[in-house]
């Protein structure tokens, strides 16, 4: 017998329904909470709500955004005490009101529920509070958009470059930024790669020394 190999579904199979991803009741409380929450102790601050397959997304005016995650990290309804990322979006040519995002993960660690904020960020003001007062956690992910997408964390107690040099012109992650490319080194173009970079062994070796300090971290 000749075993199985590749996908056994089968070909009428359909995906399935959405209500498979409905979050559970626990968590769909705490999703309830964050909201109402937020309604009563900052009124229009909530300005829409979205859910899709159990996740919701809270979206927030930028001005509150420290208040607000304060509130939802202490409200005994909510306990999002655990800020799991930070980054942002660029909506350029999307059709979005406004072009910048800068979105939150949070995470209960009473509950496991999460949840996720996403407060809109203007292009020609690209600013929003730093949370690092929070969620100290939120400082190298804060530092790695502003590096990348040029949005500026007010507050924030070291805002700078965290992988670019210093001096790099623009910001990579915005989406005019042009696209570039730099051919890998191999076996068979290396004498062509530097002829065109010369660096000498000893460049080489302090470059990629897994001992090299790491001066601006």
């Amino acid at each position: 017998m000749t075993a199985q190999t590749g996908p056994t579904t089968s070909p009428d199979s359909t995906p399935p329904p959405v209500e498979l991803y409905a979050a559970s009741p626990a968590h769909a409380a705490v999703h309830t909470a964050a909201q109402e929450a937020i309604a009563a102790t900052f009124g229009d601050a909530l300005l829409e709500a979205q859910t899709f397959r159990g996740e919701t997304t809270l979206i927030i005016a930028r001005e509150r955004i420290r208040e607000i995650l304060a509130l939802l990290r202490q409200h005994e309804a909510t306990r999002l005490d655990r800020l799991s990322d930070l980054t942002a979006v660029d909506y350029l040519n999307l059709g979005n009101e406004t072009r910048f995002a800068v979105v939150y993960h949070l995470m209960s660690r009473t509950n496991l529920a999460r949840l996720r904020l996403r407060a809109p960020v203007p292009e020609d003001e690209p600013w929003i509070e730093s949370v690092v007062s929070i969620f100290p956690s939120a400082n190298w992910p804060e530092r790695e958009v502003f590096d990348l997408f040029g949005i500026e964390f007010r507050g924030h107690p070291n805002l700078t470059r965290i992988l670019l040099p210093d001096d790099w012109e623009g910001y990579p992650l915005r989406k005019e930024y042009p696209i570039g490319a730099e051919e890998v080194e191999f076996s068979f173009n290396h004498e062509v790669i530097d002829a065109e970079r010369p660096q000498t062994t000893r460049e080489r070796e302090e470059r990629y020394s897994p001992h090299r300090p790491l001066n601006n971290f």
